[in-house]
């Protein structure tokens, strides 16, 4: 574990050597090679759950793939803000002076003029949650002497952290193909401001601040429900990215969730990959033997029953779906088993009830925010697949902050049936057997 106690300005000696050392070409020579890591990618999505206490990868979708960073870059700003003030160097009160290369940073930034002055306190907050461009070059000169000894020692300090697949070249996260990072880096980020600075990791959890008597709000629309912190990033080259961390049950973890198409639907992403590695985590402390698992075959669907097409993204996002599976399954079965739901309710529908099915097998075709999409998933499912279902009932349950929809008592044969319908038709269907 890196130590408070480490000395920021003789790093910054070192990091200076290893520039030098490392220096590369010009952004323009080295486009073609960065640009060609990504393109050789599926797409931009890449993402990743992390217990936060142990470091265990809970899910990985292209964790370790090249990835830009853009405003996530900011995290490691703040990691080496709050190593100076812990080691002393910095007070929160210190004022940080705007150079002209400072103030001239594209937005989204503060504003404030070249010669102009903001404290430490409100350069912490600006990065954190306001995403300032401007706020984040000035802590770098005042951190180093200058922009590029500070993201040599920024990069240092990746390297240190284990993040192998990063490079830093400017402390903001502005569009540079020289600046690369990955999901499992910035969860490894993540995890690193958590631990190495916990007394500072309120700022991440802040939803506006004020600065010049005026309110200025966050990007961070995740926070509360389970969220505490800690940071979005946008470019157009990055697509939409997010860092966030919670608890529940005394279980902190941290997903990270990049180039997502849209920032809604990075929002929803990365709050399902949160709500499920918590139902993961839970069923282990019961015993489980489980994991969070990806199964593009027999997706598990979540949002609306049907999205508009403008809500589509391209594609990676709405295949992408998260189930629950048996690391080690039961020897009477290979597939996952039903938890029955404790409190589970019949969907009342006007016509008439069917008989009570007898089969041992269930398929789950949905999990939804609020109870009446589960009803309406039902009632969907069984108007347009209702041949395959046979005698089965659909229920509902509320699980880990979803309703969960589930049609019980079917035919493996049926079963099967049912979900290759579905998925004929783009539609997530999963089955699962007692």
């Amino acid at each position: 574990m890196l130590r408070n106690a480490r000395r920021l300005f003789v790093s910054i000696g070192m990091a200076a050597a290893t520039l030098l050392a490392t220096a590369a070409p010009p952004a323009q020579a080295q486009s073609p090679y960065f640009r060609s890591l990504l393109a050789a990618s599926d797409s931009k999505y890449a993402a990743m759950v992390v217990d936060a206490k142990s470091g265990e990868v809970l899910y990985s979708k292209n964790g370790d793939s090249p990835r830009y960073p853009a405003s996530l870059t900011k995290m490691m700003t703040l990691y080496l803000t709050f190593e100076a003030l812990a080691s002393g160097k910095l007070r929160l009160d210190d004022r940080v002076v705007f150079s002209p290369r400072a103030a001239a940073q594209a937005p989204t930034k503060l504003g404030v003029a070249a010669g102009d002055t903001m404290s430490v306190a409100e350069g912490i907050q600006a990065m954190a949650i306001k995403s300032a461009n401007d706020a984040s070059v000035a802590m770098a000169e005042k951190l180093a002497g200058s922009e590029s000894r500070f993201t040599a020692l920024m990069t240092l300090r990746a390297q240190e952290l284990g993040m192998h697949n990063t490079r830093f070249v400017n402390p903001n996260g502005l569009p540079d193909t020289r600046q690369i990072s990955s999901a499992r880096d910035m969860a490894i980020l993540s995890r690193a401001l958590m631990r190495d600075y916990p007394q500072y990791y309120h700022y991440f959890s802040k939803s506006g601040f004020y600065f010049r008597g005026n309110y200025i709000k966050g990007h961070n629309r995740l926070l509360g429900n389970g969220v505490d912190g800690l940071k979005t990033g946008y470019t157009r080259s990055s697509g939409f990215n997010i860092a966030i961390s919670g608890v529940r049950d005394g279980r902190r973890l941290v997903v990270v969730v990049m180039g997502g198409p849209s920032a809604a639907s990075r929002d929803q992403n990365a709050e399902d990959l949160l709500l499920t590695g918590f139902d993961v985590m839970g069923r282990r402390a019961r015993g489980e033997q489980v994991t969070v698992a990806q199964n593009l075959s027999e997706p598990l669907p979540s949002g609306p029953v049907q999205r508009p097409p403008a809500e589509q993204g391209d594609g990676e996002q709405d295949n992408l779906q998260i189930v629950l599976a048996a690391a080690e399954p039961p020897a009477r079965s290979t597939k996952l088993r039903v938890v029955e739901p404790r409190r589970a309710e019949r969907v009342e529908r006007a016509e008439p009830k069917r008989r009570a099915a007898k089969g041992d097998y269930a398929v789950q075709v949905g999990a939804f925010r609020s109870k009446a999409d589960a009803r309406k998933q039902i009632s969907y499912v069984e108007e347009r697949f209702g041949k395959h279902l046979g005698d089965a009932v659909g229920t509902t349950d509320r699980q880990a902050g979803r309703y969960t929809t589930v049609f019980n008592g079917l035919t493996e044969r049926n079963a099967q049936a049912t979900c290759k319908a579905m998925r004929a038709k783009r539609l997530g269907c999963l089955v699962l057997s007692n």
